[in-house]
């Protein structure tokens, strides 16, 4: 792996291996200065959007797409996600979704995967539906490959042609991206036609609207399957930097599953996961999330992710083993009864 190299902050000059030299911006002064850091963060998103044809920030006026977070104005030349442009929607239909699927091997590298019932369903497979689509524009994005399929506005696949992938090793499907917010009536159209054949998982940053939110959640109760919050950070400052995105959508939308999974107590039914991003998403932001978490239901599985410098976060070491460790036994502390270190495999030392 290549080893990690100092970025620099344009605020107060600081230089650091845990500083994105894309971003521009450390921690520091995303919080303590944030008026200052603000256009540098605006800048470097736009920079990235600009490599794959897409605006920053939505355009968002009446008429509008309500979907998600951002509700786009349906006449914008072309939305968040790329893909409504000039009032049509050309991907994301209940009848086609721009997308690849692959079998995985239970059991699955997923978040989940430390408390999901198919961990030991060995000789059996997950469907995976990957969306190539998005509506936060993470910068240290893991999955980005998805902005190729994008760009060429292929492969498209119908809700039928996914429904003849489900065989009797099939046990159950997740699906994600990219998010599959964006393409969210192509996801239901399929879940309501085979919740009662396989487990419907999702994995989501969780800022769709709170209806379409519900028939999520409850399409997965019913299946037995688990529905996966990605909770980025906590401070609604860093989120902003790393995903040019507000988390006030997120963070409700999780509060109310939260709520919703107390009702439930044979099974999980949420799960909660954090990528450890060197020198952005440290114990602080950790802490935070896990008393938010504690104070909903403290039984709600929390993963945290090592990373890897990927995308435009490409200077930063990977996530060092006592950081996921202190965080992980903060979690502990804290009250979280179920705690998972995943990617283990990517820990380094290097801070």
């Amino acid at each position: 792996m290549i080893s990690p190299k100092e970025g620099k902050c344009k605020v107060c000059g600081k230089e650091s291996i845990l500083i994105s030299s894309f971003l521009g911006v450390c921690r520091d002064c995303i919080l303590n200065r944030f008026d200052e850091a603000l256009p540098i963060i605006e800048s470097a998103h736009k920079r990235a959007r600009t490599y794959f044809d897409l605006s920053y920030p939505a355009y968002s006026q009446k008429p509008y797409c309500d979907i998600c977070i951002h509700k786009c104005a349906l006449d914008s030349e072309k939305s968040f996600c790329g893909l409504i442009e000039n009032s049509i929607r050309w991907a994301g239909s209940s009848e086609k979704g721009l997308l690849e699927w692959y079998y995985d091997p239970l059991p699955t590298n997923c978040v989940a995967t430390f408390i999901c019932p198919e961990k030991e369903h060995y000789g059996y497979k997950n469907l995976a539906i990957f969306y190539a689509s998005c509506n936060f524009n993470c910068l240290f994005c893991q999955n980005w490959h998805f902005h190729d399929y994008l760009k060429r506005r292929s492969p498209i696949y119908s809700v039928e042609d996914l429904i003849g992938k489900i065989d009797d090793k099939t046990s159950c499907i997740c699906f994600f991206g990219g998010d599959p917010t964006t393409q969210i009536a192509h996801a239901l159209a399929l879940a309501k036609k085979v919740k009662n054949r396989v487990r419907i998982c999702w994995e989501t940053n969780g800022s769709m609207n709170l209806k379409i939110l519900k028939e999520m959640f409850y399409i997965s109760v019913e299946s037995e399957g688990i529905i996966k919050f990605d909770l980025k950070a906590f401070d609604e400052r860093i989120h902003i930097a790393l995903t040019g995105v507000s988390n006030k959508n997120t963070l409700e939308n999780f509060r109310w599953v939260g709520e919703k999974s107390k009702e439930i107590k044979d099974r999980v039914v949420v799960v909660a996961s954090t990528l450890l991003i060197p020198g952005y998403v440290n114990e602080e932001e950790v802490e935070k999330i896990v008393d938010f978490i504690v104070n909903i239901n403290p039984n709600i599985p929390y993963s945290l992710l090592g990373f890897a410098p990927n995308f435009f976060f490409d200077n930063l070491p990977t996530t060092s083993k006592a950081h996921a460790e202190r965080s992980f036994k903060l979690a502990r502390e804290k009250g979280l009864k179920y705690v998972n270190i995943g990617n283990r495999f990517l820990l380094s030392h290097y801070y």
